[in-house]
């Protein structure tokens, strides 16, 4: 139309980091496919997560840390969409934005590579005081506790920085990091163990891509709302819920695991002491299976933990949300509070 989104380039912000490129273009790719007579064009920054590579994560303490300066460009209609890495992105965004899309979700599990000495082993099959890099409490927590013959250390920087730290030094046996990242950059030839949940559940939103926009711009939200994948939406949903329940971060260790199966959402949720010996772990289950009503009206851009979804069944979200804040509050029942405040000011100190 002419004046509508046709007329005019549509914008789409990006981190630079490779991984962040691979991910946008993959988002614009399908967004071409769907709307052949759009021209997109990516914008490439910076942001503050990027920039300071010498401190641990959970020290810095900035919820939007890959997220702000992408958030102020869409702000400054600098850009239209912003492609994010849906665990980047913290429960409650900032008021006027959404994520207008939750992309089909890649294998959300934590992998293990290896340093090329100790090829073909596992994480039970390295010497004894191995050195293992994470950057994750989430996931020191738990294989901590599942491997105490091994060491965690922090490693930060993009997966290119890491793997080559762990390449070309000897201070690390094996790093972990998220399978669907390894995916996405073309190397799923160096994971040398997948972490299964029982090993390790995995990060709220791990393995899925979102799209954030201004809440407001109805036309690009209708444009991108197509990208949804329902089955990932409303496992996302529950997850989000359940961390924003439990007012979880990147400085305390809590972790998921979901099922979606036969019209069952199966959602499992764990919070842990840093070191992993405390922990508190349970699952809960809800029926999802509900048609897709004409919602028009009122309550028409319902934002459920920052994601609207058209197109996925209202009464299905409601239901995946609600499941993550019972489960969450089961947890807060049995003294999840205490294990996290304390795991926050360890970590704060």
């Amino acid at each position: 139309g002419e004046n509508g989104v046709g007329s005019r380039a549509v914008r789409v912000g990006t981190r630079r980091s490779q991984l962040a490129r691979i991910q946008t273009d993959s988002v614009v790719e399908m967004l071409r496919e769907l709307y052949p007579d759009l021209h997109f064009e990516i914008v490439a920054m910076s942001t503050t997560g990027d920039k300071i590579l010498d401190t641990a994560l959970s020290k810095i303490g900035e919820k939007s840390l890959f997220t702000k300066e992408l958030e102020n460009a869409l702000e400054r209609n600098e850009v239209d969409l912003v492609v994010h890495s849906l665990k980047d992105l913290p429960t409650s965004l900032p008021p006027g934005f959404t994520i207008g899309a939750v992309c089909k979700r890649e294998n959300p599990l934590d992998a293990v590579v290896f340093h090329p000495k100790n090829c073909g082993k596992t994480l039970s099959l390295l010497p004894e005081k191995s050195v293992i890099g994470t950057s994750s409490l989430r996931r020191a927590a738990q294989l901590k506790k599942k491997f105490p013959q091994l060491e965690f250390r922090d490693i930060r920087g993009n997966l290119n920085t890491r793997l080559k730290k762990l390449d070309e030094k000897e201070d690390f046996s094996a790093i972990i990091l998220a399978a669907a990242g390894l995916k996405r950059m073309g190397w799923e030839n160096r994971i040398g163990q997948l972490l299964s949940p029982e090993d390790c559940l995995y990060a709220v939103g791990q393995g899925a891509l979102a799209v954030e926009v201004r809440a407001k711009d109805q036309e690009i939200l209708n444009m991108v709302s197509a990208l949804h994948d329902a089955d990932t939406v409303l496992r996302c949903i529950a997850e989000r819920a359940f961390m924003k329940r439990l007012e979880g971060g990147c400085s305390v260790p809590v972790a998921v695991n979901t099922v979606l199966k036969d019209g069952q959402l199966y959602l499992t949720g764990a919070v842990y002491s840093l070191d992993g010996s405390d922990s508190l772990k349970e699952t809960m289950q809800t029926s999802v299976h509900y048609p897709q009503q004409n919602e028009d009206g009122p309550n028409d851009d319902v934002q459920r933990v920052g994601i609207t979804a058209k197109n996925v069944p209202g009464q299905a979200q409601e239901a995946a949300e609600n499941l993550g804040v019972e489960l969450a509050s089961l947890l807060l029942s049995k003294g999840a509070k205490h294990i996290l405040s304390v795991a926050r000011q360890l970590n704060d100190a």
